[in-house]
């Protein structure tokens, strides 16, 4: 099977930030930026609460007044910190290019194919895109309107609710390998209060049997780490589309190297069809 990507992975927010100090956690970003090379598309969340903890350490107290406007000024104080840090952790030899992106760009046919092809002239270019969902320009209610006419119109619209689905999307644009989803844990439970059921693998004979499987194993999901997060029974939900691509699933812990999660050396749920 052809692919045109080796991996589109994304890192959650939780997974980037040390909670002992309140800081982003620069061990994880380190350790995932030195693995970053031309052919990968990284999509990572953090903007926003990395922006918070900035905010606070300048003037010792948080934003007060409307939700979603704090979320978007902190969104925008965090963006800069956030690339900074994946450029002085990456290799030198490449080209790292921010790409900010919303609902619209999955829901228009001419803006998809334009961000599919700037994703795609990365590899040949020697550079590495960082996505991120446009947040200090987004409005809630704006786009849950545009969501609304779309659905009404189309029957189905890409929303965009987190960066999980974002990474989801990507995956089905530039059809990767493998799409890596990092985050604070080391992949589904049967039961999240017992480390010793991590799921190791959900697969199937073909398609249908696979996806089957993965919707079996949603019912075992609740819950989500932080709040505006959906958790992993939506994770599992948003990965079905790049199954029905080929593409191999990984849901890992941020704390450990891409390359042994992908080469098995590393505790994980590996979704796939056989």
């Amino acid at each position: 099977m052809e692919f045109d990507i080796e991996l589109v992975g994304k890192v959650g927010s939780m997974a980037l930030v040390n909670r002992d100090h309140d800081d982003i956690d620069y061990n994880i970003i380190a350790r995932i930026s030195r693995s970053l090379c031309p052919g990968m598309i990284w999509v990572t969340s953090g903007a926003a609460e990395i922006g918070r903890l900035d905010y606070i350490k300048r003037t010792g107290k948080e934003l007060i007044g409307d939700v979603e406007e704090i979320k978007a000024d902190y969104a925008a104080q965090g963006q800069s910190i956030l690339m900074t840090q994946y450029r002085q952790f990456s290799d030198s030899r490449y080209s790292l290019r921010q790409i900010l992106v919303e609902h619209q760009h999955f829901n228009d046919v001419a803006k998809k194919n334009h961000l599919k092809e700037v994703l795609l002239r990365c590899p040949e270019q020697g550079a590495i895109p960082i996505v991120n969902y446009n947040d200090p320009v987004s409005d809630e209610e704006v786009r849950k309107l545009e969501i609304r006419s779309l659905l009404a119109s189309r029957g189905t619209a890409v929303e965009c609710v987190d960066n999980d689905e974002t990474a989801s999307q990507i995956a089905c644009l530039v059809k990767p390998r493998n799409l890596l989803i990092m985050t604070g844990v080391d992949g589904i439970y049967r039961d999240k209060n017992d480390k010793n059921t991590l799921i190791k693998e959900i697969c199937g004979k073909d398609i249908p049997e696979t996806i089957e499987a993965v919707e079996y194993y949603r019912t075992f999901c609740d819950g989500a780490s932080r709040s505006g997060a959906h958790g992993a029974r939506a994770k599992l939900k948003y990965i079905e589309e790049p199954l029905k691509n080929g593409t191999t699933v990984f849901i890992a812990n941020s704390k450990y190297k891409i390359g042994d999660i992908l080469q098995g050396n590393a505790p994980c749920t590996k979704i796939f069809v056989k």
